[in-house]
């Protein structure tokens, strides 16, 4: 080759093509081929073998099959050091991006095209969030994040020469790893969990073009509202019950696609007689997982299951007592504030009759090849001012500013230390209490037998329930304090012998607290009941079926209300189309063709209602938030949403538009509809877009099973690919002798393109598979196939804190 190969990596970096790129080195793309693959082969860290590391005595790091680290110390802090050696053998790159995430710092090694990300961080304020709250962390948690750091700096020093492949492709290399790095990506997730911004952007921009009347309620109100996570019976009800000032309720959310699915079943409902517990997560589908799988054993921690990477706790799993898993509980933490301004008072915003003068700090945000940015960001009492980062089409709704609790306080890697070395149902409530930010649903369950429901994280309290923007100058808006731990929604041992939740509303309106909540449709969390409720004994193997679940309950309600009208259609490509809607079984199965009509047709009917009410330049934003409203415009207009327009001719509008969409796509044979070859998961990674490294990183692509409001749900990104869902799913058996975790992760376990465990666990996700992580390690050892030693260096010695 006539260059380089870090020179050949940088073109690749820069965009260019392959078949330039072996033009400029003469040879051919087979040649081309060969070179890449021992390049991104030889970029994969040793798991094997021994090396000095500053620990106290040794670390074991042994790797299963699926590549997933069982790492055994000691002492809590050797241990943390293996935990970081292995997360960064695993996922150097990624920490190194999601704490530039979290910086506001993308744009020195990717350009302009991350700005607005690093504006959202700086304007927000992780940064500054991240750094007070080291400055406050506990000394036992300091501590440990100190000795994770430290292993993964050893990575970043072991592997200087030759580094994961995406340092070359950018020509950059990572910077030594500081303490305050994992808090920093602990608050971006945060931030991804809780801000949201859209779901209030969205009700205040349609409060203005509808009023608050009936025609608001019916765009707001969402889907299955009633399904709720705790039952009459769980809570001591509040009377009398103001149902005009609920505890909150479904709405239309943008976000409904993006949930997670949680539940447990007592003994009195298992084969086992022991709890069974199953969780997965739902996020966006990547190239490279964010979930990092791990097995800590040594000190005062035995467990196992999923960390978020850069996190140095295990987010859910089990330990030989207790198991547990989460989703998103989606009680807000957040408001947006109009704020009120006058020429007269510049810099100022007004405040119970007074003029406050605004307070401003500037960021310097570096671009690569590109000169620098100097942003000023403006705080009012309430917080920063973050019209800029707004959905584009609020961005003349301001000035607005953000409170958000996440920048008061977090307490959340405190809570998830001691929730790893919980041992009972009781104990691993008690964890809870630190947690602020964010709000999960957690279920529980323990080896005596026990589960359990337990809300986390804080609730400010206001005085009404608003959807849109609070007013900024008035104090009757402003927080007044949060729901008291003990007050917080949880049940423990109901006597349904279940708990389960998927992002619903979490309590019905006599529960005595407003939660604040603008939750997703109750769909996935009655289907979860349906089946938890359809027999009296379930097995472990039946966890698994119950991930795969494909039945479309939305369908199950709406397809029987417009089969009817469209069957009066005259054309025959329609009436070929309604046939097979009408003899559908409402599962989105990846060979469905029933699947594909009704999603396209529900997108199509979806933009057409927003069309009714909203202009052209708020349709695609209205029309992700129009899902309840919509379902109900299929069977009556009470609101007149449609005001003399004939709406069943739009209906049939719609289905003819969706028809002819899909003819145009897959040809008029309907036997190439099939749902996988529209609803299809790529898994992208972060530099696919450059040149054609799409083709040397990506993986995934094919067809899948599920849709946005199944249990197995694979979400609906832009043209009803699947984007987001359950990537990662676990089930825990608590008869299980040896203690063992059932799991699997699409992503797979690391994040170099070179090992194998970059892309060997899609097909078992795909098929339903799982893995098993054994908590025993006379058990492991037969198991793991790479030994890493980590010895102590004589000159290294553990530090003792004064």
């Amino acid at each position: 080759m006539q260059l380089s190969s870090k020179e050949i990596l940088k073109r690749l970096g820069d965009g260019q093509s392959i078949s330039d790129v072996c033009c400029a080195v003469a040879v051919s793309r087979k040649e081309f081929d060969t070179w890449w693959q021992k390049e991104i082969r030889s970029r994969v860290p040793n798991p094997s073998g021994s090396i000095s590391a500053p620990v106290a005595t040794s670390v074991v790091i042994e790797r299963d099959h699926w590549g997933i680290p069982h790492v055994f110390a000691d002492s809590d802090q050797d241990l943390f050091f293996g935990f970081g050696v292995a997360v960064a053998q695993d996922r150097l790159f990624q920490l190194d991006y999601l704490r530039r995430k979290g910086m506001g710092r993308l744009s020195e090694v990717f350009g302009e095209d991350t700005l607005s990300q690093d504006s959202i961080a700086r304007t927000v304020g992780l940064n500054r969030i991240a750094a007070t709250q080291w400055r406050n962390l506990e000394l036992r948690v300091r501590m440990l994040v100190e000795s994770f750091t430290a292993g993964v700096n050893q990575v970043i020093a072991d592997t200087a020469d030759s580094p994961a492949i995406e340092f070359d492709l950018l020509q950059y290399r990572p910077e030594p790893w500081q303490p305050v790095d994992c808090l920093v990506i602990e608050n971006e997730f945060q931030w991804y969990l809780t801000g949201r911004l859209p779901v209030i952007v969205i009700p205040e921009l349609a409060k203005r073009v509808l009023g608050k009347g009936p025609l608001f309620n019916e765009f707001i109100f969402g889907e299955a509202d009633d399904e709720s996570i705790l039952h009459p019976g769980d809570y001591e009800p509040a009377t009398p019950v103001n149902e005009s000032s609920p505890t909150g309720h479904a709405m239309n959310d943008p976000d409904a696609t993006v949930g997670s699915n949680n539940w447990v079943l007592s003994g009195q409902r298992t084969t086992t007689s022991q709890p069974l517990l199953a969780s997965d997560p739902h996020i966006a589908f990547e190239a490279v997982s964010c979930w990092h799988e791990i097995h800590l054993c040594g000190g005062s921690f035995h467990v196992a299951g999923m960390s978020y990477t850069g996190i140095p706790a295990v987010m859910f799993g089990r330990n030989e007592h207790v198991a547990w898993g989460i989703t998103n509980n989606i009680c807000s933490q957040r408001d947006l504030y109009q704020e009120r301004t006058d020429p007269q008072h510049p810099g100022c915003f007004l405040y119970d009759d007074q003029w406050e003068t605004e307070r401003c700090l500037t960021e310097i945000i570096e671009i690569r090849d590109r000169p620098a940015v100097e942003k000023t960001i403006r705080f009012s009492r309430n917080g920063p001012i973050v019209d800029e980062i707004l959905p584009v089409e609020a961005e003349h709704s301001g000035p607005v500013s953000l409170k958000w609790l996440g920048a008061h306080g977090g307490e959340w890697l405190t809570a998830l230390l001691d929730m790893d070395r919980a041992d009972s149902v009781s104990g691993f409530r008690q964890t809870l209490r630190p947690w602020q930010v964010p709000t999960f649903s957690i279920v529980i369950a323990d080896t005596d037998g026990n589960i359990g429901f337990q809300t986390s994280g804080g609730i400010p309290i206001r005085g009404d329930l608003e959807r849109g923007y609070r007013r900024g100058w008035d104090p009757n808006h402003q927080w007044n304090g949060q729901i008291p731990f003990e007050s917080m929604p949880s049940t423990v041992n109901p006597s349904r012998g279940w708990v389960a939740s998927a992002n619903n509303r979490v309590a019905p309106n006599d529960f005595p607290w407003k939660l604040f909540g603008c939750w997703s449709s109750g769909w996935r969390a009655r289907r979860i009941r349906n089946m938890i409720e359809s027999k009296p004994l379930h097995a472990p193997d039946d966890m698994g079926t119950m991930h795969q679940d494909t039945m479309s309950l939305r369908a199950e309600e709406l397809v029987p209300l417009i089969v009817p009208i469209l069957q009066k259609h005259s054309a025959q490509h329609i009436q070929d189309a309604v046939s097979v809607l009408d003899e559908w079984n409402c599962r989105c199965d990846s060979d469905s063709i029933g699947a594909t009509i009704f999603n396209v047709f529900f997108t199509h009917w979806c933009r057409r209602v927003a069309s009714q009410r909203f202009d052209s330049d708020l349709i695609d934003l209205m029309s992700t938030a129009m899902s309840g409203c919509a379902g109900r415009l299929l069977k009556a207009d009470p609101a007149n949403w449609f005001d003399g327009t004939d709406r069943q001719q739009a209906l049939i509008n719609s289905f003819e538009d969706a028809v002819n969409m899909l003819i145009d796509r897959f040809g008029s044979d309907q036997r190439d509809w099939t749902w996988k070859q529209l609803h299809q998961m790529p898994l992208k990674h972060i530099l696919s877009d450059r040149g054609d490294l799409s083709n040397l990183l990506n993986h995934g692509g094919t067809g899948v099973h599920g849709d946005m409001v199944t249990v197995c749900n694979t979400g609906s990104g832009d043209d009803w690919s699947a984007a987001t869902g359950a990537g990662y799913r676990i089930v825990s058996d608590l008869s299980a002798a040896p203690p063992a975790l059932r799991a699997i992760d699409a992503q797979s376990q690391s994040g170099h393109p070179g090992s194998l465990h970059y892309d060997d666990q899609y097909e078992r996700w795909h098929s339903g598979d799982y893995h098993e992580i054994q908590l025993v390690r006379d058990t492991i050892g037969d198991l793991c196939i790479t030994k890493l030693t980590l010895n102590p260096d004589q000159y290294s010695s553990q530090s003792i804190p004064e």
